[in-house]
Parts: C-alpha cells; structure tokens; sequence
C-alpha cells in the first residue's frame, strides 16, 4: 500500500475497519435521565479545568440506541458532570460504559469520549421504567422510573439533552525522553447534538442505586438528593468534536 493510500484510511484493520466514517444518524434513542445532587469535593477531584462547576449536579443517564448508521444496536450508560465553559453551561462526560466495538473504538479515537465496556440495560417491568448497569457479572447501578407518568413539554426535553458536551482528548507519545512519557495530544473537545427530533418525554417517580466498583466507580458520586428525572424518545445526528482547549500550550 502506498503512502497515499495509507493517508486516505481513517482506521485499521485495513479493508475492514473497526468503525465506519460518521456523522452518525441515531434512530429511535431512548433516555433515561435522572438528574441528582452530590458531593462538591468529589467533582472538583475528576472535572478539569477550565471547566468549573457552579452547583454539585450529575446526570447519570442511560440510552438505547437500537438503529444507529454504521454503528448497529447498542446500549450505554454514564454520569455526565454539569459544568460551565466561560459563559457556557454543558455537561463533562466523565464516564461511558457500553456494548458495542464499533461505537466504543470510534468514540474514543476521535472524539475523546470515556468509553469502556460495560453491560447496561434499558427495558420497561410492568409499570417501571428499568435502567441496570453491570460490570463483568457485578450490578455498578440500578434506576427506576414510574413509567409515563406525566408528559413534559418537548422543546424542554429538547434543551435538556441539547446541551453542549465535553470531552477529554489525551494520547502519549512514544519518543519521549521522559521514562513515563508525556502527552502528544491534550485537549479538551467540545460536542452537541444536532438535527433532532423528540417523539415523546415523560417524568414521574424515581430512585437510583450505586454500588462501589474498582473500575466502575460510579458510586464516588454518591446520591444526595434526587433533583428530576425524564425518560425521552428521539432521532438526532451528534456532531463531530471540536478542540474548545490544548492544554499543551499552556507552560508546564
């Protein structure tokens, strides 16, 4: 192969790739949002800088995404950190679990998303709105949700999942003359979602559950206070990321 050619892949293996070119268009998403209040030091610990947090709030969420192009069926679930950039408020996506290659490997090389194996579940029991996130064979959390209780307005669903998303971007170089190396790539990124449609939002009754886990620590966002809770239907595009900070052109 020629360099060329080389320059025109976008990932290995060659001729079959571990994830397609995006945009990618995500029919049908389904949220399970539960929106709490937690410890302020343990925030400030994980959420970087620039960013700031002005009130101790995360979203632990969890998607079904049943038909998304290129990517196939998937489920996933996180905790995302609301936040403030300057003037903007956005959520930082500290951690992503979820169940498919494709999806995890594209997320992760190009947009810097915290994505890693897990085992989440979305699905509806008797009149319960379920979300379940397992690590290997252990339960990481368990959420509930009367299911359908009462409609929210969908242009405020819309604004709810709309907000700008951000991302840490970090790759290490391999000629460094350091013995632990130091960062090629140091970036925070900046995302959101667009050309969205929402079919449908419902609020009611909720409780989430967080157990400690070594390498799923969700749980170091304990639960304090339960502050709103939505389960929305969609179809939308989420756009590629965007460098908002290189953190490599600051002095060390």
């Amino acid at each position: 192969m020629r360099r060329e050619d080389v320059l025109k892949q976008l990932t290995t293996p060659i001729g079959a790739p571990a994830f397609p070119r995006g945009p990618f268009r995500f029919n049908n998403r389904e949220y399970f949002n539960i929106l709490y209040r937690t410890d302020i030091e343990a925030l400030r610990a994980v959420v970087p800088e620039p960013l700031e947090i002005d009130d101790p709030l995360v979203r632990w969420e969890i998607m079904r995404m049943p038909d998304t192009s290129g990517l196939g069926d998937y489920t996933e679930c996180g905790q995302a950190v609301q936040v403030r950039f300057g003037e903007e408020k956005g959520e930082y996506l500290h951690a992503m679990y979820l169940d498919n290659l494709p999806a995890l490997a594209s997320g992760r090389e190009i947009s810097g998303y915290p994505k890693v194996i897990g085992k989440p579940r979305l699905y509806v029991d008797s009149d319960t709105l379920v979300g379940t996130m397992d690590y290997g064979t252990l339960r990481v959390a368990t959420a509930t949700m009367g299911y359908k209780h009462r409609a929210i307005d969908l242009e405020k669903a819309k604004t709810e999942i709309c907000v700008p998303t951000f991302m840490l971007k970090i790759l290490w170089t391999y000629d460094s003359p350091k013995p632990a190396g130091e960062p090629r790539i140091c970036e925070l990124l900046r995302s959101e979602i667009t050309d969205i449609t929402v079919k449908g939002a419902w609020t009611g009754p909720a409780r989430l559950e967080l157990f400690a886990h070594a390498l799923a620590p969700m749980a170091d966002f304990p639960v304090r206070e339960i502050v709103a809770c939505s389960h929305i239907m969609t179809d939308l595009t989420l756009s590629r990321a965007k460098r908002c900070h290189n953190y490599l052109d600051q002095p060390r």
